[in-house]
């Protein structure tokens, strides 16, 4: 490991990109968006009306579907090579939506509000199929294992991969003899996550956008918060209470180990973690008086119910286990799971984010990537806490190369590794937006009250409990997209059209199933 603050290799590898003829090759990577909503009433109480059927079917509508819950959408863009389209796109898909929710709002936070007990949470429904009623079974065994509110946060993923003649010229920048293709592609891949999960805390600290949550939240626990006042619990200097041991670090999950040092570690990891039983899953029951609980009591029913900051993807065949299409083609994009819904962009995220994003892509596969430790893990797995928890604290300090090292120090360091990624990203472009956008962020750094989570906590000195200030920034975002003019009448035709085909092939599913749902289940485990 290089002593801090410089990285020689990744230095040799930058020069090599800017020397070498090709300034344009990090541009064109293909860039999505998943970004989720509670749905709920004008009072801010959690809608319980089904998914709207107009909005097509959850099962198979592509781009508008739902998440664990039913009153939790969930909005889905195609891949795109530039951001501005990306947040056209799902500008339309808000707008769409928003035509056809009546008086319900799209809760504009995270963190959810106003929903006394885990039961008022209805489960996603996907209809009367197979594949349908799985689903189903699996989000109820999510809620008995961790409970339903938890899994009633909401987030953005952001899905990236690097363009396709990038790979060529990587492996020369290397400067090592290339694998074949798929398999080069892949190690590279995990080389950027396992330096995601070393620096991913500056994601963190940069977007995080919730230092504060509803005490109907905690249901009872003071998970160490505390009191704001106005059914309001807070950490003083919390980014991303979210992404901490209050939200989605669940303890559940505290000692499953998933590596990321090889494709081939990795698929292991989860194969175990999905074919093992645990005791007190087993204790809960699968099939009890002929209702599914759960899909089985293994440590994970399936691969999805493993959360991590970040995960390696590729798109499956129908029927298809994740960890199947990984082995069979390896990775084709990484999906970074660690974004906060920002209340202050009426889509959830903005252009600055999604372009930070993309380079820090680059500067996580291009760093020195060594095999991570399991002693290392845990240390790597604190640095995210405390920043999720602590990260706007003066003079916080993180664990760094088996010592502590000022976090601000160490940010600094790292956005100034990007300043030639971000080169090479405007390459052509005289706004030199990818510049302009590590600027942004880099101010956050010298500045910590530009963070989002201190503009919000700033918001809510001035009176506010958090939960009117979500039910307020909710209600700014449905005018905003019903006022926007002109609308794209044409795309809103296509997210029409969509949906009803999607409730035509939910309708197809459904007639062509054979035989029972065990048996579905034992084909579906076998593959």
């Amino acid at each position: 490991m290089s002593r801090p603050g410089i990285d020689r290799v990744f230095e040799r590898r930058l020069s090599a990109f800017v020397n070498g003829g090709t300034p344009q090759i990090l541009q064109g990577g293909r860039k999505g968006v998943e970004k989720e909503s509670l749905r709920v009433m004008p009072d801010g109480q959690l809608a319980h009306t089904p998914h709207p059927v107009v909005l097509g079917s959850a099962l198979t509508n592509e781009h508008i579907t739902t998440d664990y819950s039913e009153s939790l959408i969930e909005l889905v863009t195609p891949a795109f090579t530039h951001s501005w389209e990306l947040l056209q796109y799902l500008l339309d898909l808000h707008q769409f939506v928003y035509r056809h929710l009546g008086d319900e709002l799209l809760w504009a936070t995270s963190m959810p509000c106003a929903i006394a007990r885990d039961a008022d949470i209805p489960l996603a429904q996907y209809g009367s199929s197979h594949v349908g009623r799985m689903k189903t079974v699996y989000r109820n065994g999510l809620g008995l294992r961790y409970g339903r509110m938890m899994q009633a946060i909401s987030g953005v993923h952001f899905n990236y991969s690097f363009p396709l003649p990038f790979w060529e010229a990587w492996a020369a920048a290397r400067g090592d003899a290339p694998l074949p293709g798929a398999q080069f592609t892949s190690a590279s891949y995990f080389d950027l996550l396992r330096n995601y999960r070393r620096y991913g805390w500056l994601v963190l600290y940069l977007f995080g956008v919730s230092p504060v949550v509803c005490k109907s939240f905690l249901h009872g626990r003071e998970a160490g918060l505390k009191d704001f006042g106005a059914g309001t619990a807070f950490e003083p200097y919390a980014t991303s209470l979210r992404m901490s041991d209050v939200g989605y670090r669940n303890r559940n999950q505290a000692g499953l180990e998933v590596s990321v040092n090889s494709l081939e570690e990795y698929v292991h990891d989860l194969q175990r973690a999905i074919t093992t039983p645990h005791p007190p899953y087993e204790a809960l029951g699968v099939n009890v008086n002929g209702e599914y609980r759960q899909l089985n009591a293994n440590i994970l029913q399936i691969e999805n119910e493993y959360y991590s900051f970040i995960r390696p993807k590729r798109v499956a065949r129908s029927g298809e286990r994740p960890t199947k299409a990984l082995n069979r083609a390896g990775v084709e994009y990484v999906e970074v799971r660690a974004l906060d819904v920002s209340a202050f962009d009426p889509v959830g995220v903005n252009q600055n984010k999604l372009r930070f994003l993309e380079a820090f892509m680059a500067l996580c596969l291009m760093k020195e990537s060594a095999p991570i430790a399991k002693s290392e893990q845990s240390v790597l797995d604190e640095n995210h806490v405390v920043v999720a928890r602590r990260g706007r604290e003066p003079g916080l300090t993180l664990w760094r190369d088996g010592g502590r090292f000022g976090m601000r120090d160490w940010a600094r360091e790292l956005l100034d590794s990007m300043a030639g990624i971000c080169e090479l990203l405007d390459h052509g472009d005289a706004a030199r937006p990818y510049s302009e956008a590590l600027a942004t962020q880099a101010a956050k750094v010298e500045d910590v009250t530009l963070t989002p989570s201190a503009r919000l906590m700033s918001d809510l000195t001035a009176g506010e409990s958090f939960f009117d200030l979500a039910l307020r920034m909710s209600a700014a975002h449905k005018a905003y997209f019903l006022e926007l003019y002109p609308p794209n009448e044409e795309r809103l035709r296509e997210f029409g059209e969509e949906a009803r085909e999607s409730l035509t092939a939910q309708r197809s599913i459904e007639t062509a199933d054979r035989g029972t749902f065990e048996e579905y289940l034992a084909r579906y485990f076998a593959t």
